[in-house]
């Protein structure tokens, strides 16, 4: 990026940023936890602040017609703070990733060559309604040593700049610079243009939202892209499937919390299974206010269901609506999932120990699990304290990304006068 491109406030914040890192880098894991546990200190200290620029958002969004998904993802609760907080300690307990030896030997000439953990350095974020997003990549991108620059997006503004403003306040605390974590949400969009044309002084920019928001930063990012991707998510009811963890499984993934990328949006069910299963799934999810999609044989068997038309398999709802699918046999489920899937989560129900191994061996996205939700898809279900995002890309990181995702490698070779002939 040329001084020219982007505003010399902006650029100077990305240096600033730079600067940080390569103070971070030199930090121990006590270091690092000490500035995490300021920060946690400093949210409970400030849950009123908080939730109160919280409301001025969440009024904000129902004025310009923000949808219930969205809504509900911008909203702090005490109760959600209270989680945040938590979050960061349960991130500070963490086994330190850096100086961590991936592999190494030594060499037939002695030398002695070994991989390692080190940070990227400065890791971006793109993300919209989401301020629960600023603390957890804030406290990750820290705990692995790196710094952090933000774009909340406006419908979070007033939550996000509290945020920051408070972890900036906790890092100083402790003496590390304040621009370990900075945002560039007072410069609109043309932050987050700069944030993206950023190549050189950000090392990796990870988008969070909407199908939208990720296609354009991966289409308009010159900064290496981690890609998140939207959650078609799908759950298999198989021939053998229990009807209790049928009905529960299902209503858990759909209706727990509907407006995240996690929650099932379509429900597969093997034709012999079908009469015996579908009116106690469906009808557990109508209860709860779930509006069922169905194909013509679901309809058949539960007439309720609203037309769903070919559109319906490859939608992600993120409200209380889900798509039901007939299906001939475990072949046909992996073929519609490989066709409609963003290759997110998916999960079986089945007693059937080879159809299990079948599906977690054919099934190719980033979660593939048996008998269990789709909402255990989460970094800190997955014991990482929280999560800069779901990656559903191959390359790096796939699947819940936590400290060790936010860490590249580098190799160190000692040795003593070699030369190589």
């Amino acid at each position: 990026m040329t001084e020219t491109a982007v505003a010399t406030p902006v650029l100077e914040r990305f240096r600033a940023g730079r600067a940080a890192a390569v103070r971070l880098a030199t930090t121990t894991g006590a270091e690092r936890a000490s500035a995490l546990a300021a920060i946690a200190e400093t949210i409970d200290a400030n849950i009123g602040a908080i939730v109160s620029a919280n409301g001025l958002d969440l009024a904000n969004g129902r004025e310009n017609g923000l949808s219930v998904a969205l809504l509900d993802r911008l909203t702090l609760t005490p109760e959600r703070v209270t989680s945040l907080s938590a979050s960061v300690r349960e991130i500070a307990a963490l086994p330190d990733p850096l100086g961590q030896t991936v592999r190494g030997s030594r060499l037939a000439n002695g030398l002695k060559i070994d991989q390692v953990r080190v940070p990227f350095g400065v890791v971006g974020a793109i993300y919209e309604a989401r301020p629960n997003v600023t603390v957890d990549i804030a406290a990750l991108a820290l705990a692995s040593g790196n710094a952090s620059v933000l774009r909340g997006g406006s419908a979070a503004e007033r939550s996000n700049a509290v945020l920051v403003a408070l972890i900036q306040d906790a890092v100083s605390s402790v003496g590390l610079p304040r621009e370990t974590v900075q945002t560039v949400d007072d410069f609109g969009r043309a932050g987050a243009t700069a944030l993206m044309q950023a190549r050189g002084l950000v090392d990796v920019l990870v988008p969070r939202g909407s199908a939208g928001l990720i296609e354009t930063v991966v289409s308009s990012s010159t900064v290496p892209v981690i890609e998140t991707g939207a959650g078609v998510v799908h759950i298999v009811l198989d021939e053998s499937a229990r009807e209790d963890w049928a009905v529960d499984i299902v209503h858990n993934a759909k209706v727990q919390r509907p407006s995240v990328c996690n929650a099932v949006e379509t429900v597969l069910v093997h034709e012999a299974s079908a009469e015996r299963l579908l009116p106690a799934v469906l009808d557990r999810l109508s209860a709860a206010g779930v509006t069922v999609h169905g194909d013509d044989r679901t309809r058949e068997i539960w007439p309720s269901a609203v037309p769903a038309g070919e559109e319906e398999w490859a939608t992600e709802h993120m409200s209380l609506d889900i798509g039901v699918r007939v299906v001939r046999d475990l072949d046909e489920a992996i073929e519609h999932i490989r066709r409609y899937s963003t290759s997110h989560t998916e999960s079986i129900i089945t007693d059937d120990l080879a159809n299990a191994e079948r599906f977690l061996s054919e099934v190719d996205s980033a979660v593939v699990m048996v008998n269990a939700s789709t909402r255990f898809t989460d970094g800190g279900e997955f014991g990482f304290g929280a999560e800069v995002g779901i990656s559903t890309q191959k390359l790096h990181a796939r699947g819940p990304m936590g400290l060790t995702e936010l860490t590249s490698t580098k190799w160190i070779v000692r040795g003593n006068g070699q030369s190589r002939a």
